[in-house]
């Protein structure tokens, strides 16, 4: 990059900065807070404590028992997002403790008002999102080691051990993956404004790079995550109380409105980075897709956002490539495509390893008369067999998210 960033009209219409997004993190929080002050030691208590909570079936005891908190002394959204994603892991607990047959319809007051008014400060919704479980729910060990899975750990967990962990931080590197391709869409957004073709090629280039390499990333899903375990103990926790036969009516967040609530389920959907990949490469996808990605929007934190509708409402790399008639240019443009096509492709493999399979052997174990009740004793939920944790129904949503993407190629 320039160093010419004090000039009047910078090279690059889509600083980073201006959306809370990292140069070396992309849309991760930078070192998340791993501490709550002192006043909200009740919290942090429990949170640390919920997996053996939720597996002894004492954490809604527990949620009873805690003082309602004034949210009041939390500063700066470090603060904020460690206070959210520690109210949403209790949440998830609190609500799916006894499985999808046990579930509840009410969210205790000491829990609902604070959780909704951190969630307003933050302009998140009051449920667990992307932008808790994965972007804000990271630390190093060695605080000077790299961001490598070997050095990492999650700030607060449920049940699910190893498999959760792993869960987690490969979706974490995914994620960190694609942050060289987050910055070439800002040079290749600067490129066109300049019509300097040479740089544009080079972004094209690095955004192509960043995508594999987040296939890459993916692929050690295999190793960290074992299906069953994902399937039958963590997938509820990811579930919301939107699109939800388990909780049709939805949830009272008492203390906040008297009307039951509706929020989708932590979903992949809820990742800022393929929105603004689809943005700038123009991807197209059908209206019923579409529809559900642009909810999923509603769970990115608001500056995430932004950044996908900045780059929607700026100048359209494909008509430039196709207007410009370069041969290498519509070449690094359909690489950068057929990527992100392979991409979605291996994430339909992914999913359907771990949902599709493991949801028919989970099927078969149903039969067995020894299933026990509740999700710490592994009895898989069937309410959302066919569908994602956000309510989408999941292979129709992801074959065709591919196949629209694949679509996007700039044909000779």
């Amino acid at each position: 990059m320039e160093a010419s960033g004090d000039m009047e009209e910078p090279p690059q219409p889509l600083a980073l900065t201006r959306f809370q997004v990292s140069e070396e993190f992309g849309f991760l929080l930078p070192d998340p807070l791993t501490e709550l002050p002192a006043p909200y030691g009740p919290w942090m208590e429990l949170a640390r404590e919920l997996p053996q909570l939720i597996t002894s079936h004492q954490l809604r005891s527990r949620v009873h028992q805690m003082p309602q908190l004034n949210t009041q002394h939390l500063q700066g959204h470090e603060e904020l997002h460690l206070a959210h994603l520690v109210l949403s892991f209790i949440t998830m607990g609190y609500v799916w403790q006894e499985g999808e047959e046990g579930t509840v319809q009410v969210l205790p007051r000491n829990l609902a008002v604070p959780y909704w008014e951190v969630s307003q400060a933050l302009g998140l919704p009051p449920i667990l999102s992307h932008a808790d479980f994965v972007l804000a729910n990271w630390r190093r060990k060695d605080p000077n080691g790299p961001l490598e899975i070997e050095n990492l750990d999650t700030i607060i967990t449920l049940p699910g051990g190893e498999s959760l962990r792993g869960f987690i931080l490969v979706t974490l590197l995914v994620e960190k993956a694609a942050v060289p391709g987050i910055k070439a869409i800002a040079r290749a957004l600067g490129a066109i404004l300049q019509c300097d073709e040479e740089t544009l090629h080079r972004a094209l280039e690095q955004l192509a790079g960043a995508i594999e390499a987040m296939r890459e990333a993916l692929r050690r899903m295999h190793d960290y995550v074992d299906p069953e375990v994902f399937y039958s103990v963590i997938r509820i926790f990811l579930s919301g109380w939107k699109d939800n036969p388990a909780m049709a009516q939805g949830l009272i967040y008492e203390g906040v409105s008297p009307e039951p609530m509706a929020f989708s389920g932590g979903s992949a959907a809820q990742s800022t980075v393929l929105h603004a990949f689809d943005e700038l490469l123009g991807i197209c996808h059908r209206e019923d897709s579409a529809a559900f990605l642009h909810r999923m929007r509603e769970y990115m934190p608001p500056p995430h956002r932004a950044f996908v509708e900045e780059i929607h409402g700026s100048v359209s790399l494909r008509q430039f490539v196709l207007s410009s008639g370069d041969a290498r240019l519509r070449a690094a443009f359909n690489c950068c495509v057929s990527a992100l096509a392979d991409f979605r492709s291996y994430h339909i493999a992914i999913v359907t390893k771990y949902i599709a399979v493991a949801a028919a052997k989970a099927k078969a174990r149903r039969a067995e008369p020894s299933a026990r009740a509740g999700p710490a004793a592994g009895k898989p939920p069937s309410a959302l067999e066919a569908k994602g944790t956000g309510g989408s129904h999941i292979f129709s949503f992801l074959k065709s998210i591919r196949d629209t993407t694949r679509e996007g190629m700039i044909s000779a």
